[in-house]
């Protein structure tokens, strides 16, 4: 979709009933190609989302909550399930397997299942994986999924450390916060280190092992971050939707142009709440777009200079994936 179209159609054809949707993949080489993360598993579709067909998954009941590609080798692809699995496609999604059980890490009992919400690869050495766990940390494989080790100690302990990054919902434990991933990302401008997105803020490693605040609270008052990823155009730039709560009322989207050093607001997008998703374009780097839980959507044809609004039909809500290509 362009940014500066505004109608919005549902792309349901072959899709479960009452499809929900919680990860999108355009694929690299073709935009036309596009997997979809459903209560049914992955689906495919070759039309741009026309019509879509549902790929051969070993565990089709479960629902996929994530999905990535190698960023080498783009017939590969992975998806992450709830309760918590990796399954790995090598031809491009048509047939996959399930790898090996990657753990949950800290397990914190919140009464529902644990959902692999993020997986990225580093972009410099693949075999390397790393696999949010909402709620149960960080997993980690240099092994190309064969074997996992929990990345998810040093954040607790953090939390036992630091009063400001403890936050208990509804499990036992205040480490709750710290543990409740929901993105990773990684780029080729810093070899080995990756970017995670908890309930508490944006958090860095370079080893898999000890996890360094970012501090976003010095430029942003909201600091709940749901969503990071990084620019295709320029791998030092780095996005993040930053919010008050889960079940917000107030949301901000901001940007890093040195890895996460220093962050600035884009100003004129202000959701009235919790701000879910950004997707930068692939291609055009003065186009980026972000949406919310209550179905705002906002994007920027100019580089961030001006926004506008592409609001979903009425019932739209709940966006936990966005994808723009």
């Amino acid at each position: 979709m362009n940014a500066e179209d505004s109608d919005w159609q549902p792309l349901t054809d072959g899709l479960p009933e009452s499809p929900q949707v919680r990860a999108l993949l355009v694929h690299p080489d073709d935009p036309a190609v596009i997997f979809a993360g459903t209560q049914d598993g992955p689906y495919r579709s070759g039309d741009g989302g026309d019509s879509w067909q549902r790929t051969d998954f070993p565990d089709p009941d479960l629902p996929v909550w994530s999905l990535t590609v190698h960023p080498t080798d783009h017939s590969i692809l992975y998806a992450g399930t709830a309760p918590a699995m990796v399954y790995r496609s090598d031809d491009r999604g048509e047939h996959w397997s399930r790898l090996p059980d990657p753990g949950t890490g800290h397990d914190v009992q919140m009464g529902f299942p644990t959902r692999l919400i993020s997986l990225t690869l580093d972009p410099t050495e693949p075999d390397t994986i790393y696999a949010g766990v909402e709620v149960g940390g960080v997993r980690r494989s240099t092994d190309a999924g064969q074997t996992w080790t929990d990345s998810s100690s040093h954040l607790g302990q953090l939390a036992d450390e630091n009063p400001r990054l403890r936050s208990r919902l509804f499990s036992d434990t205040e480490r709750e916060g710290m543990l409740d991933t929901h993105a990773l990302a990684m780029s080729t401008a810093a070899p080995g280190v990756a970017f995670l997105a908890v309930r508490m803020g944006v958090f860095r490693s370079s080893d898999g092992v000890e996890w360094s605040d970012l501090n976003v609270g010095r430029y942003s008052p909201l600091t709940y971050c749901r969503d990071i990823t990084f620019a295709e155009h320029d791998p030092r730039v780095l996005y993040a939707c930053l919010s008050d709560e889960s079940q917000g009322q107030a949301g901000s989207l901001y940007r890093s142009n040195d890895l996460g050093e220093s962050w600035f607001r884009y100003d004129k997008v202000t959701p009235a709440s919790t701000l879910m998703q950004v997707s930068p374009h692939p291609t055009n780097p003065e186009q980026v777009w972000c949406a919310t839980r209550e179905g705002e959507v906002f994007a920027t044809a100019d580089g961030g200079q001006t926004w506008t609004a592409h609001p979903l039909p009425t019932g739209g809500r709940d966006v936990y994936a966005l994808a723009s290509g």
